[in-house]
């Protein structure tokens, strides 16, 4: 376990989150920095060294449209305090990452904070074929890859076949350039931010995981790309 705390959630997440609830954001505010990032970043480092088979889906199939979203987040991280070269970026903490085009996933696993998740549409759903996820709430990234949104969404009790249809129309009417955003909230009684199996409810969940979650297009191939960037506070 990994104890990463931030000091307080950001204030546009500190009201009471809604399904969608989602909200417009800028073009590039799809990925960020914070005060967290050098210890959440080796702790990514460690998983998908470890245990690169619970965090990361990517194969020949994937690697085009994964690296499109590669592609993408290059042309943003200039701005968040990253120096791109041609072949490697050195990041915030001053770390220097290679681009291996080979496993672009893998890449921006080593690179950003958010997990990234990439859903294809196939027939009338989004499906999620490719996926680097380190910080799971509550699910196995095995059990949803390859999956449609109303398989992923499964034991989510709110998730009803109202709010199926809403999010299945996000997903399909989000443009290119012009994300939309939207947070949840959890509560824990383990601060661990790789947290794949559903914790139990006790009278000590005395900490707050809130997830910054981003819904874009990309321009080329069409994936829809939903990234979730993770918080975790003492309530």
């Amino acid at each position: 376990m990994s104890v990463i705390l931030h000091a307080a959630l950001p204030p546009a997440q500190s009201g009471a989150p809604r399904l969608p609830g989602t909200m417009p954001c800028d073009a590039k505010d799809w990925l960020r920095v914070d005060e967290a990032y050098g210890a959440q970043m080796a702790y990514r480092a460690q998983l998908l060294a470890d245990r690169p088979e619970a965090v990361l889906y990517e194969n020949d199939t994937t690697r085009q449209t994964a690296g499109e979203v590669l592609q993408e987040a290059l042309l943003v991280l200039p701005d968040l305090g990253f120096s791109v070269a041609d072949d490697h970026v050195i990041c915030p903490d001053g770390r220097r990452v290679l681009i291996d085009q080979a496993g672009p996933l893998r890449t921006l696993g080593h690179l950003v904070q958010e997990d990234i998740c990439v859903l294809e549409k196939r027939g009338d759903e989004h499906v999620m074929t490719s996926a680097v996820l380190c910080f799971p709430a509550n699910w196995r990234l095995a059990e949803k890859i390859n999956r449609p949104l109303t398989g992923i969404h499964e034991p989510v009790a709110e998730y009803d076949p109202n709010i199926a249809r809403r999010v299945q129309r996000l997903f399909d009417g989000v443009q290119v350039g012009r994300p939309l955003w939207r947070f949840n909230k959890l509560f824990y009684a383990d601060p661990d931010l790789h947290q794949p199996h559903r914790q139990a409810i006790t009278d000590d969940m005395r900490f707050v995981r809130s997830e910054r979650q981003c819904i874009l297009r990309m321009p080329r191939t069409q994936a829809v790309i939903f990234t979730i960037h993770s918080f975790v506070v003492c309530a």
